[in-house]
């Protein structure tokens, strides 16, 4: 008779190539800190079918549900999200058992040409589907003395890419986390420093999620958990929740780790929030010790949202932050 431990464990993934291939190599790393099979439950969610873009259909958490659903009713036994999806408040049933080692956090630009961002001409039109990136690419254009057109667009990568290869763009912007994982970063034409553009917070970092009543589950994922990446992106993920409750302007944050020669000893988070057009944006950073727990972590971004809200990000809702 075949104990548990002989039985696959059941990984809830979306369907597209991109996590698909992250939820392989989750997969991998499973099968061997457990020794047990591990099988991938392809699982179709709202943000997948729908055609809507992602503002209308309710931003983050659309690509989530289906998945903690499937979770909930047992039919899958943990589940890989692209940790930037996540909503900010966790659900008490179940737990972020791992944040494995974060990808390249930064945007990508692929540009006709092999263009760069500074090379772009006057009036670029530019597609991306996030409003945290419009805001600080028009942001940075209007730094360098051009103007460019952000267009909207939804699709995977081959469909965002395809709108460069057919002339209906100039360039696309994607996570180079996403375009490394299926093995197409040699695409890009230009990786965006974070000094002019922040990306999501959470961005590159995967979070692998499972019932919280999972003990024995919880303990065998937490083999793959980072504890930088996971004191970094919670830092992230504070401030995004602190300045949703304040603010409606699209949010970019990151958490470095700094280090004194061979020692990491403090933690510095950056964070951004501006109007689409980018006329105006609120930038501020802060630095501390790294934190040692997920309430100093948490601290961390609370602190720095608050500066922000007070610096006047609060006064970015309206009509040009939507």
């Amino acid at each position: 008779m075949n104990s548990r431990h002989d039985q696959p464990l059941r990984l809830g993934t979306r369907r597209s190539k991109l996590a698909m291939s992250q939820s392989g190599h989750v997969a991998e790393a499973v099968r061997a800190v457990t020794g047990r099979p591990v099988e991938l439950v392809e699982i179709t969610t709202y943000g997948d079918v729908s055609r809507e873009h992602l503002a209308q259909i309710g931003g983050t958490g659309v690509f989530v549900t289906a998945l903690r659903d499937a979770l909930l009713r047992g039919e899958v036994d943990f589940a890989v999200h692209s940790l930037k999806d996540l909503p900010t408040t966790q659900p008490a049933e179940l737990v972020l058992a791992a944040i494995p080692r974060r990808e390249d956090p930064r945007d990508a630009l692929v540009a006709r040409d092999g263009l760069t961002f500074e090379q772009l001409p006057d009036g670029a039109r530019v597609g991306t589907g996030s409003p945290r990136r419009m805001a600080q690419l028009n942001h940075y254009a209007r730094a360098l003395g051009k103007r460019i057109e952000t267009v909207a667009i939804r699709g995977n990568v081959d469909t965002r890419i395809g709108y460069v290869r057919a002339g209906e763009l100039d360039a696309v912007v994607l996570a180079a986390a996403g375009l490394n994982r299926i093995g197409r970063g040699d695409e890009a034409t230009d990786f965006l420093s974070v000094d002019n553009v922040l990306p999501a917070p959470g961005q590159g970092a995967l979070a692998v999620e499972c019932l919280a009543s999972d003990a024995d589950l919880i303990a065998a994922l937490g083999e793959l958990d980072d504890p930088h990446t996971r004191a970094a992106v919670t830092a992230e993920r504070s401030l995004l929740a602190a300045l949703e409750a304040g603010c409606s302007a699209p949010v970019g944050a990151l958490a470095d780790l700094l280090a004194d020669g061979e020692i990491v000893n403090e933690m510095r988070l950056r964070g951004v929030v501006g109007t689409i057009d980018g006329s105006t944006l609120v930038q501020l950073s802060t630095t501390g010790p790294v934190p040692q727990s997920h309430d100093e972590a948490v601290a961390l971004g609370r602190e720095l949202a608050d500066e922000m809200l007070a610096k006047g990000a609060a006064g970015l809702m309206g009509e040009r932050a939507l």
